[in-house]
């Protein structure tokens, strides 16, 4: 009777482990959702089920962490026709995400607080890891209780506010002393709940830049690991800003949405990273992420020319780019994983160690995701899925 249960406990034998840092050749103990021990030697298990799978040396790291996903699909700028779908759970697990932050864009009008965490609340019976920003693009700010440190203190699942839309024609055009009482706000809540309490601002390709987040550091109290603008890469000149902002202490995010030269000066995300990476600002102060889920829309002139869509495997690709340019894994992976679990205090994820929980990821030979668990479960197996969301077929 026993054999026929299902296993309770995994065994990764021979992993070459990245927590991120290197650890070497380990054994890895799942027990439920949670990693239970990374040894030396194999264990000894015996009169328990146990799933024993030898990784013969591949490269074994955590379930990588998309601080900025469109949950509820993002776009609706050219029409109502082209407000994007939510991503389904695959387009997280086979990019080998395990960990979201939700969020509002443009449309903070339609879309709402309220859908946002019901979103979140079903990635999470799915089988992954989800919090949210509240929020959106606009000030007054789209909230569920009417006041942004509300939301912060009552809601578990809120975060910090995002994405407040800076230089760009679509935002609302915020005041610096709006955009300094909303990040006011953001960290008083953090106080209060010990929760990230970090203000993430969508920088767009307008000329004043980074003006305002340089001005709330110079000019108040607000602590700079309170702000956290992404996008920043956009375009080389913000790119440059947004580096002098790194070494006052505020963490920059990277976004992993694929250039177009013809049209602007973006500055690809791997571009970006190495450049970041041998710059000597510290480490901690990078993040990256996706803008899964949302519209990439090209503009002229405030007019809309064409329109992309971002999703969460453009980590998947960017992590293998970064290591086909001989970027050692180690030093990659911090931006994927440890630096926004650290930095928006996520609890219990960004790490391959004893007590986190099982979110981990195989890397095949290609350094793309071949096997994914998130939570202890399974969702991707030699590359194809293994776990399906609630509306998706495996046929």
């Amino acid at each position: 009777m026993l054999a026929s249960l299902p296993p309770r406990l995994t065994l990764l034998l021979n992993a070459d482990v990245y927590a991120p840092a290197a650890l070497g050749r380990r054994h890895v103990l799942v027990a439920g959702d949670r990693v239970a021990a990374l040894l030396e030697a194999r264990p000894e298990i015996a009169g328990v089920p146990l799933d024993v799978i030898d990784l013969e040396g591949r490269r074994l790291i955590p379930g990588l962490v998309d601080a900025h996903v469109h949950v509820t699909g993002g776009g609706g700028e050219a029409g109502p026709e082209t407000a994007a779908p939510a991503p389904a759970l695959t387009a997280y697990t086979r990019a080998g995400v395990t960990s979201v932050v939700g969020l509002l864009g443009t449309d903070d009008t339609t879309r709402t607080t309220a859908g946002l965490l019901r979103q979140v609340y079903g990635l999470r019976r799915e089988g992954l890891s989800a919090w949210a920003w509240t929020g959106g693009y606009h000030l007054p700010p789209t909230t569920l209780t009417g006041s942004v440190r509300t939301d912060l203190a009552t809601v578990e699942p809120l975060i910090g506010f995002g994405e407040l839309a800076l230089s760009d024609h679509r935002s609302s055009q915020p005041t610096f002393e709006e955009v300094a009482r909303v990040a006011a706000d953001c960290h008083v809540a953090g106080l209060m709940t010990g929760k990230a309490g970090v203000l993430h601002c969508h920088l767009g390709d307008g000329a004043r830049g980074l003006d305002l987040l340089r001005r709330i550091l110079a000019e108040t109290e607000i602590p700079a690991r309170t702000l956290h603008p992404t996008h920043v890469n956009r375009r080389t000149g913000l790119l440059d800003e947004a580096f002098d902002l790194a070494a006052a202490g505020v963490t920059i995010d990277v976004t992993a949405f694929p250039p177009d030269f013809a049209e602007s000066d973006e500055v690809t995300a791997a571009d970006a990273i190495v450049r970041f990476l041998y710059s000597g600002l510290d480490p901690a102060r990078l993040t990256v992420s996706s803008d899964g889920g949302g519209c990439l829309p090209h503009f002229r002139d405030g007019e809309l020319v064409r329109m992309d869509f971002a999703t969460s495997g453009a980590l998947a690709d960017l992590l293998a780019d970064l290591l086909a340019r001989e970027v050692p894994l180690e030093n990659a992976l911090p931006p994927f994983t440890a630096t926004p679990a650290a930095h928006l205090r996520l609890p219990g994820v960004g790490h391959l160690a004893e007590g986190f929980q099982a979110d981990l990821v195989v890397l095949g030979d290609d350094g793309r995701p071949s096997d994914v668990m998130a939570r202890g479960r399974w969702h991707v197996r030699d590359g194809q899925p293994v776990a399906w969301g609630t509306f998706e077929s495996p046929a």
